[in-house]
Order: structure tokens, then C-alpha cells, then sequence
């Protein structure tokens, strides 16, 4: 769903963050942000994989290795004249049996031989696990590699099998009585090594830091698929493209029964607030009207959209706009609550017809600020919010106030945001870290986008806190309402306040 990009500032603010307008896949940046976003995930991930790495490499005992190497003639007699047709037999011959020597190096007739002269503690088979036997090709070389945890048992392994190897072919493999057509020759005795073959410390490291980093990165990637719930702002954005208007981090002076605009003025969070003015002053007027419809909802339930309807209501107030207020959340009305405010008369006695809008509207801190009540709970709120009375209330509220300000149900409750909705510039979202529902989320976007509401933007909250840095600048406003400024202060200071 797209949405119109804002980059007008107002006040000194910086607006509507820009949003790309297609989806092209994940990128690189888009990899990062994940990263960055379970980058304890990764960590643990990367940790865990390099430290059994290590202790695979430092504990496991180590393994040396030795290579013997024998070479294969023909010792017939007839190849002694020079017959160029006996040399190419007696060629081909040996290099038909010798690619058969590696497996005969692995049986007992080879094998058991060496077992006995050396007193080896282990079975041809065992024995034959211990050993790598290789015909280089088109070579008549045999390569014996012994290993063993003793270096210089490895090299009496290495020559007592090239000695045994070439006492079977020689004596026993043929036929008997005759002589044997192979000679085998030991060329290259294996000598004691200085040095374990295994394990390889530089490259088990160097393999347990390239698939850490592999591993933790693929952990993020899964550990992002896995979760139900929106994280950050961006996951926002991933489902439904518009633009964060504010980002409201948690703090319990936000539970008060005043909006942090009036409680807490200069703080960061009103500046916050007064962010999301800003950009909602760019929204498109009713037509037909010199006012604003602003609704404002959620994807679901305990998102924070009562607190961030309030402190938007008292923002634009703040700022001397004629602000209506309207609790049209008759389900579950807390506006009254919030505010300190009666709450025993209101919406619904208007749609019922039992009160006009003069009997339940009340001033809130300025005279420019006008709250309506819920009211008490209605059997039939669907029907009451979607009758003409409403509407005719609606129009004749935007005839009236500069901005009317409509608090809805949770969008997985009712559709009734979206019937406010296609009567303004759309709704605007908020939505609540680790609250949101992705596949909710996903449900809403597909509605509104049938319906034709759009998104005007969305105001994540519960948002983490940002670190800030020792040298950060702070303006804010003092109880007379003038800027002033903060000085920076250097590392020693901030450590000597703490």
C-alpha cells in the first residue's frame, strides 16, 4: 500500500521519515538491520560455534602422520631385451595391478603381519583405519600414510606395512612356485614426525571464526522469520508502506491522568509528540471543510492508542489549533479515564439520541480543547457508529474545530477505523513493540487496501530507549515556554554525576 512521502518541516521538526515504494527483496541493508536488530542472537550463536571449535581443537588429542612409499617393477626376464611389445605388456600389466594395492594394503595377509612384529594393541581393522594408501595416477608409486597419537609409532606403522606389503606381493599373492611378475621396491621410508598432522590449529580456528560468523548471521536471518511480532519500526514498514510519524519509548510518566504535554512539557518525549503535530498538519483537510479528521487506531488491543490520542489532542491544542476530541470507542471507552474526566455521559447518548453534542463535550485544560466521552457501553456500538446522527455529527464537528480527533476500536476488534477512516485522509496506526501481531498486522493491510483507507502513517510505540552520547547537545523548553540550551558535557562530568 503506498503512501505519500513528507519532508516539510515545521516548528524546527524534521517530518515523515521517507519510505521505498517497492519491494525488492532483501538487501544488503536490509541484512544489516537484521543483524544489528538480534544481534544477541547472533552473538550467542557465534560464541557457542567458535568455543567448541576451540574446545574441539585444544582437547582433542593430538595425531601425527607418516609416509612411507613403494615402488612397483616388472621383474620378468623377458622384458631384460629390448621388445618394445614386452615393455608396453609389462607397463600395462603393472598399472593394472597396482591400482589394486590400496585395498590390498587394508587386509589381514598384510596387515596381520605387522600387527604381530610390532605388538600392536588393535585389529586389522582397527589397524587399517589408521592408515591412507594411494596410487598417484598414472604413477607407480604406492603412498602408505600411517597415523597414530605416537609419532614414532606412526612411522613404525608406515614401514612395517610397505615391508609387508611388498613381502605378499612378492612371495605370497602368486602363484606358487613361481616368481613373482611385481617387485616391489621401498623407495622413501617414513620417517619419526616432528610435528602433529592433526589437529590443525590455525585452520580450526580460522574455520571456527568463518562459520561462527556464517552461523550467527543464518541465526539472525531464522530468529527474524520466527517472530510473530512487530520488533521495530521497520517491520512496520515491511508489511505496509508509510511513514513512522513518532516513536514513543516507554515511560511510566505516560500513565499519568495528564498528558505528558501539559504533565511534562520539555521533555524529550513531548518533543515527540509535538513531532507527530507536525507531521499530521500535512495531512489532506476533509473536503468540503477547513478541518482535519485524524482516526487513530491499532492493530490490536493494549497498543497505547488512547495515550497517543490524548497527547496528539494536546499537542495540536498546545500549538492553538481548535481540537475535538471523540472517545469512538464504545466498546471499551477509556478517553474519560485517561483524562480524569466524567465519563457517564457522552457518545452514546448523542447517537441514541438521549443527549446533544452541547450536553457532552467538556473543555480539558485549554478553551481550545474538547473532549466527548464515550459514554457508557452500548448493546449495539457497530450500528450507533455507522448511523447518519454520526455522521451529521462529524460533518458539523469539522465545520467547527480545526482538528477532530477520532480514538477508534483495535482494528482486529471492529472495522469501525476504517469506516472513519474513508470518510478522512485515512487512519493512522499505532502500534506497540513486541504487541502487534505480524500476521494481524498483514490481515489489516490487505482490508484497508480493499476498502481503499489508507495509512497515513504509524506511531511505534514502547519503543527501546536510544542510547545518546556524552557529547549530544539537548535544547528544551523551560516552564516559560522560551528554548534554552544544554551544554555538552564531557565524559569525566558524566561519570562524576552517575
Amino acid at each position: 500500500m503506498a503512501a505519500a512521502e513528507s519532508t516539510a518541516s515545521q516548528n524546527g521538526q524534521v517530518v515523515v521519515e521517507p519510505t521505498e515504494t517497492e519491494d525488492n527483496g532483501i538487501t544488503l541493508m536490509d541484512l544489516f538491520r537484521i543483524v544489528r536488530k538480534h544481534i544477541v542472537v547472533g552473538i550467542i550463536t557465534f560464541v557457542v560455534v567458535f568455543a567448541a571449535v576451540c574446545a574441539y581443537t585444544f582437547l582433542v588429542p593430538p595425531k601425527y602422520s607418516a609416509t612411507s612409499q613403494v615402488f612397483a617393477t616388472y621383474s620378468d626376464s623377458s622384458v631384460q631385451d629390448n621388445n618394445i611389445s614386452n615393455i608396453n605388456s609389462a607397463s600395462t600389466y603393472i598399472t593394472n595391478q597396482i591400482q589394486s594395492y590400496p585395498t590390498l594394503v587394508t587386509t589381514e595377509s598384510v596387515l596381520k603381519p605387522v600387527i604381530d612384529d610390532l605388538g600392536l594393541d588393535t585389529t586389522v581393522a582397527g589397524l587399517a583405519g589408521q592408515l591412507t594408501v594411494t596410487n598417484p595416477t598414472n604413477t607407480a608409486f604406492v603412498n602408505i600414510t600411517a597415523q597414530s597419537g605416537d609419532a614414532k609409532q606412526s612411522s613404525d606403522i608406515a614401514n612395517a606395512v610397505a615391508e609387508s606389503l611388498s613381502n605378499v606381493v612378492e612371495k605370497s599373492l602368486y602363484a606358487s612356485g613361481k616368481e613373482s611378475p611385481v617387485k616391489l621396491s621401498i623407495v622413501q621410508r617414513a620417517s619419526v614426525p616432528l610435528s602433529p598432522s592433526s589437529p590443525k590449529v590455525a585452520l580450526y580456528l580460522a574455520v571456527g571464526l568463518v562459520g561462527g560468523l556464517i552461523l550467527g548471521v543464518f541465526a539472525t536471518l531464522i530468529r527474524d522469520l520466527m517472530a510473530t511480532r512487530v520488533e521495530e519500526a521497520n517491520d512496520l514498514q515491511d508489511i505496509i508502506n508509510a511513514p513512522i510519524m513518532g516513536r514513543i519509548p516507554t515511560d511510566d510518566s505516560l500513565k499519568g491522568i495528564k498528558p505528558i504535554i501539559i504533565s511534562s512539557p520539555a521533555g524529550r518525549i513531548s518533543e515527540e509528540f509535538r513531532r507527530i503535530r507536525t507531521n499530521l498538519s500535512f495531512t489532506s483537510k476533509v473536503e468540503g471543510s477547513n478541518a482535519r479528521m485524524i482516526v487513530i487506531t491499532s492493530v490490536g488491543p493494549s497498543e497505547g492508542k488512547t495515550t497517543v490520542s490524548v497527547n496528539v489532542a494536546a499537542a495540536l491544542a498546545e500549538n492553538g489549533a481548535k481540537v475535538l476530541l471523540i472517545d469512538a470507542d464504545l466498546r471499551h471507552p477509556s478517553v474519560a479515564d485517561r483524562l480524569g474526566l466524567e465519563g457517564g455521559a457522552g457518545l452514546a447518548h448523542v447517537l441514541s439520541g438521549q443527549a446533544t453534542v452541547k450536553d457532552v463535550v467538556q473543555r480539558y485544560w485549554k478553551p481550545n480543547l474538547h473532549i466527548m466521552p464515550a459514554g457508557p457501553k452500548p448493546p449495539n456500538a457497530s450500528m450507533l457508529l455507522n448511523s447518519k446522527t454520526m455522521t451529521e455529527m462529524l460533518d458539523m464537528a469539522l465545520q467547527t474545530y480545526d482538528y477532530v480527533i477520532v480514538d477508534t476500536s483495535p482494528m482486529v476488534v471492529a472495522n469501525d477505523a476504517a469506516v472513519f477512516g474513508a470518510k478522512s485522509d485515512g487512519v493512522v496506526l499505532v502500534s506497540g513493540r513486541d504487541v502487534t501481531m505480524k500476521r494481524d498486522l498483514k490481515d489489516i493491510a490487505v482490508q484497508l487496501e480493499n476498502l481503499n483507507v489508507p495509512v497515513v502513517g504509524f506511531v511505534f510505540n514502547f519503543e527501546k530507549e536510544r542510547k545518546t552520547s556524552n557529547n549530544d547537545n539537548y535544547y528544551y523548553y523551560d516552564e516559560g515556554g522560551k528554548t534554552s540550551h544544554k551544554a555538552p558535557k564531557s565524559r569525566s562530568e558524566a561519570k562524576r554525576k552517575k
